[in-house]
């Protein structure tokens, strides 16, 4: 008889396992279906136009969502769909990329690859583990607090997690933390949620604050400064989120070091490079800090960076460092999130939408703590859904309808979004935990059970002091 031995999947008399499609497929044949429908057979109550529209946007968060194709791919099917279908203006279909967001972070990504290719970033890290990393404890305390410095001067999560999980897997097998063990896990995870879950806090340090910054902006004019919203946002979901990550990992992935270990400063002293790279992020960030004296806003404040870093005679970055390092694939992405935002905006579909999210949150007039809790739980609830970066694109342009019906201010309407898109349900929300687990080999599994606990620790214990911090500066 022939042997079975080797075999990696159960097999039925019409398929095997292995070829069950996969929870992302699922959602995309799912979108691609439910867009056909509205397409060709919409409910008589929505107009043609606002069907079409319909079935773009349906396609596009179903695509984004599950990640089946590329964010840049499903952004230009978008823009496709969208021209040739006629279902708005150029203006308002590529608005995305006369954005300020737009314009901010290809600023960023400039200022990125600059601390990536002179080592910077690298030397930082180094600089600020030295010392703390002969306990597991102080070994995370390292990796935090180097995660939020970078927070600040690296607005990309990849970037920032490309960079420390290889440091934090060297002090693992430093400390003795073995493939599997509680303690390497627990390293990996402070990289990846310390990169990440804090920097919504952070104006230019996410990729979804982009999306709310270029939609507030481009909608209705509300352009919130860095110093605002660092006030605002970072006491609570920025340095107590922080504390937060640190006292789970101990309580979730407890470990002591079976060998001590130090890891070795950085060889050799600062290069010039560096040093100018250094200065021109003092500047920036001194720049971003005080934009409530200068009112320049922070997309030309790191538009003008990026473009000194790649003057030819600064020398911070080589000549072909534009072409070669440059990945315009996010910044598609965010055109893509902005100008279906702004479809919705402009089209009967956003009345239609709002119509409907009005009637299944609790909202009432008068009402400011009932109805900004409202508005954080239904942002929260659409991140599974939409992803992290979509749940912006689709709430904002209701903000205006929701300000009128609850009488909250505009800015506290759309600021309540923060507090419900930067709580990440699971990990597939967001491409950096996604990777920064894959980089590092862990299993996602154990991602899943760090997200949810850090968001039952943000719903019932960072949120409501949240809330309470916003009514003392009177935000409600």
């Amino acid at each position: 008889m022939p042997s079975n031995k080797g075999r990696t999947a159960r097999t039925f008399p019409l398929f095997s396992v292995s070829q069950l499609p996969s929870l992302p497929h699922l959602v995309a044949t799912a979108a691609v279906l439910a867009a056909l429908f509205l397409f060709f057979s919409p409910p008589a109550w929505l107009p043609r136009n606002s069907a079409t529209a319909a079935a773009l946007v349906v396609f596009a968060i179903g695509f984004w969502a599950s990640a089946v194709l590329p964010e840049y791919l499903t952004a230009m099917i978008f823009f496709l769909g969208a021209m040739l279908f006629g279902v708005a203006s150029p203006a308002v279909i590529f608005s995305g990329f006369t954005s300020p967001a737009w314009w901010l972070v290809l600023g960023g990504m400039v200022i990125g690859i600059a601390v990536k290719l002179t080592g910077l970033g690298q030397r930082l890290a180094h600089r600020l583990l030295y010392r703390a990393s002969a306990s597991y404890f102080g070994a995370l305390c390292g990796l935090l607090g180097i995660s939020m410095t970078l927070n600040f001067l690296m607005p990309s999560a990849l970037g920032r997690a490309v960079i420390l999980i290889p440091i934090a897997l060297a002090l693992a097998d430093q400390l003795g933390f073995e493939i599997g063990s509680n303690g390497r896990t627990g390293l990996v995870v402070a990289v990846a949620f310390g990169t990440y879950a804090p920097t919504f806090s952070i104006l230019p340090s996410s990729l979804t604050n982009m999306v709310f910054f270029g939609s507030a902006s481009t909608l209705y004019g509300y352009t919130p400064g860095y110093g605002q919203y660092l006030l605002l946002h970072f006491p609570v979901l920025g340095l107590l989120k922080a504390l937060a990550i640190l006292l789970l990992i101990g309580l979730l992935f407890p470990d002591r070091p079976r060998k001590k270990g130090v890891v070795a400063a950085s060889p050799g002293e600062m290069t010039p490079r560096e040093y100018r790279l250094l200065l021109v992020l003092v500047v920036t960030l001194a720049l971003w800090s005080t934009d409530f004296l200068h009112h320049i806003s922070p997309s030309w404040v790191a538009m003008g960076a990026g473009i000194f870093c790649l003057l030819p005679g600064v020398g911070i970055l080589p000549k072909r460092a534009f072409s070669e390092h440059l990945n315009f694939s996010p910044l598609f992405f965010v055109a893509g999130v902005l100008g279906m935002g702004s479809l919705v905006a402009h089209s009967p579909l956003g009345n239609l939408l709002a119509a409907g999210l009005l009637d299944l949150l609790p909202l009432r007039h008068g009402a400011p703590l009932q109805d900004i809790a409202a508005l954080s739980a239904g942002a929260m609830l659409l991140g599974p859904v939409t992803t992290t970066s979509g749940v912006p694109a689709l709430l904002t342009p209701l903000a205006g309808k929701i300000a009128a019906l609850t009488g909250l201010p505009l800015k506290s309407v759309l600021m309540s979004e923060v507090l419900g898109f930067s709580t990440t349900l699971l990990p597939y929300q967001s491409a950096p935990l996604v990777v920064a687990f894959e980089l590092a080999g862990e299993p996602l599994g154990r991602g899943i059970k760090f997200c949810l606990a850090l968001a039952a620790v943000t719903v019932f214990i960072l949120l409501p002091l949240d809330l309470l911090w916003w009514r003392l500066l009177g935000w409600w």
